[in-house]
């Protein structure tokens, strides 16, 4: 792709977003389709998904657990075109002290997180179009040691140097982790179900950037890293300031 060609942002490309059907994937996906460009839409939820490919107009949409290797391999089999992107925001976090942790739940949680991480790199790079990226989402929030963060804080650790190898292994397809704080969406809306309006008000306090990250923040670094052809390998965080309190 020519320099030319990159100027013109994301318009005539093509992006597959896993996790779609609603927060950081869907405004990913919805301001693609703004800037001109195509999107095939991934989600576990069949009536959620249709809700969102309505609004979208996506080139196609397929409902399936992303966590199950077999059909994303299929799925990145059966695609009938190469794509420029894939985001994947699907997977979300396990939090739970030692003590009340469920040993088996949580190591099958560990490594379907992990081998969907691969199975998307592996059965998904030869989609790809050299220059452009596999780009997943992690997380900030285990950083800092803590009761109850022990599998999220591992997580955490491995997969900015799981981002780092892929990107030479999977060269000169790009590869990047987009680090996240709190992010005002639906499954942050489920996990803390009552406590959630305490936590914004608390995050809308403290944070230096004197509001809670949303959507389309997540959206925009998205956007960019897919445009920017020199950034591969590369951990980005997004997070307001969270870590500097």
């Amino acid at each position: 792709m020519s320099q030319q060609q990159r100027s013109r942002g994301l318009a005539d490309q093509v992006v597959v977003v896993i996790g779609a059907s609603s927060g950081m994937g869907f405004e990913t996906a919805r301001r693609v389709r703004a800037e001109g460009g195509q999107v095939v839409m991934v989600g576990r939820n069949e009536e959620r998904l249709e809700r969102a490919a309505a609004q979208l107009k996506p080139l196609s949409s397929a409902a399936f657990d992303a966590t199950d290797t077999d059909r994303v391999r299929a799925f990145f089999r059966d695609l009938p075109h190469p794509v420029d992107h894939v985001l994947s925001t699907a997977g979300a976090p396990s939090y739970a002290p030692l003590a009340e942790m469920d040993i088996d739940r949580t190591g099958r949680h560990f490594g379907e997180r992990l081998a969907m991480t691969l199975s998307i790199a592996k059965y998904g790079r030869d989609k790809v179009r050299p220059g452009g990226t596999l780009l997943f989402i992690g997380g900030t929030g285990g950083r800092r040691p803590g009761v109850g963060l022990t599998a999220i804080a591992a997580l955490t650790a491995a997969l900015p140097a799981l981002t780092a190898n892929l990107a030479l292994e999977l060269a000169p397809v790009r590869v990047n982790l987009i680090a996240a704080g709190f992010v005002d969406t639906p499954l942050s809306a489920t996990l803390l179900g009552s406590h959630l309006d305490e936590r914004r008000e608390e995050l809308r306090a403290t944070l230096p950037i004197r509001r809670v990250v949303g959507p389309g923040d997540v959206a925009e670094l998205a956007l960019h890293l897919m445009r920017n052809e020199a950034m591969t390998g590369a951990t980005y965080d997004i997070d307001g300031g969270q870590q500097l309190l």
